[in-house]
């Protein structure tokens, strides 16, 4: 009797177990497990390298090019998980690429010759999801960045939506809610936010992201009062100099676009942010001390807490195992 009571017991403590882990693995997806460091050692052992090497061949060409490849790992994680399908392309106009928050992405012509010399390499076998993921790593290390661990083995989705793109990529109007629901979506939270937020010390943007916040703010205000005045009129005079400008370019971080460092976030705390969106962090009070520490701790400091925020965001919903696919395109869903 004694025997069976604790039988009993035990086999209940294993369904609980079960179901606890079942609970887990709907958070954080079932197969985020099987990620790991050298994933491709065996099956494409030079994959990295061809990665590595392709990038410090070409990155001093033209070395802008590290924010917009930062960026695209960002918006394909932020839609299905790191799958990518952001480079997919449609002849319908329906695809990730075609929403709003992709239209300015730069970097898909890269991408995809670095998967023609993988695929010479090892056909069928490293996805573009980590291309995407490395590439975006080695880029910022080649123009003197922070390094972070990128364990791979993630495997492509084939279904890309704008609808999907545009409701889940936190865009540069996002006010502080918005940016806080849709970090959250993706199992990131308030540091994660501003850290990866810091990713806008590198790269440019286009009047058209900002320029509503100099001409066109609200009914009431035509220039958003939490923007610096000087700032802002040192804009319109020498950049944007209408808000139907939608080519001319501006520099994220004002005289440091090119080094990985604080300066964006004393721009921040200077109302000089040039987006909404950076704007938004000072509006809470966790951020904002999120900022004023960093900003009083040293750039080692940041370029840990970075990376582990950017190790975090390349593991959101990924597909691994039998799940996806490896497209031998990256352009093409159904290669």
């Amino acid at each position: 009797m004694y025997l069976m009571k604790t039988a009993n017991r035990f086999n209940v403590m294993v369904a609980a177990v079960a179901v606890a882990a079942t609970v887990l693995m709907g958070v954080f997806g079932s197969s985020d497990a099987q990620l790991q460091m050298n994933f491709y050692a065996k099956s494409c052992p030079n994959a990295e390298k061809i990665i590595s090497d392709h990038i410090q061949k070409h990155i001093h060409n033209g070395p802008s090019l590290a924010a917009p490849l930062i960026r695209m790992h960002f918006h394909d994680c932020f839609v299905r998980g790191c799958d990518g399908s952001v480079l997919i392309n449609s002849t319908s106009g329906n695809a990730e690429r075609d929403a709003p928050p992709n239209l300015t992405l730069r970097g898909f012509g890269f991408v995809e010759r670095i998967k023609t010399l993988l695929e010479a390499e090892c056909p069928k076998t490293v996805s573009c999801a980590d291309i995407i993921a490395l590439t975006a790593r080695d880029s910022v290390v080649a123009t003197g960045g922070p390094w972070w661990s990128v364990p791979t083995g993630r495997r492509d989705g084939r279904i890309s939506n704008l609808a999907e793109a545009s409701n889940n990529i936190p865009g540069p109007t996002s006010n502080f809610t918005t940016l806080q629901q849709r970090f959250a979506n993706q199992g990131l939270n308030l540091k994660d936010l501003v850290l990866l937020s810091g990713a806008h010390t590198i790269g440019v943007s286009h009047c058209s992201s900002m320029s509503e916040r100099l001409y066109n703010f609200s009914t009431t205000v035509k220039q958003d009062p939490s923007l610096d005045s000087e700032y802002a009129a040192n804009i319109k005079a020498k950049k944007c100099k209408s808000l139907n400008d939608n080519t001319t370019i501006l520099e994220m971080d004002p005289g440091s676009s090119r080094s990985f460092d604080l300066s964006y976030y004393r721009l921040v705390l200077k109302r000089r942010g040039l987006f909404q969106s950076d704007s938004a962090l000072t509006k809470n009070s966790a951020t904002l001390k999120m900022i004023n520490d960093l900003v009083n701790g040293s750039e080692k400091k940041f370029y840990k807490a970075f990376a582990k925020s950017m190790e975090k965001m390349g593991r959101v919903k990924v597909k691994t195992g039998s799940a996806g696919v490896i497209r031998t395109r990256c352009s093409v869903a159904g290669s």
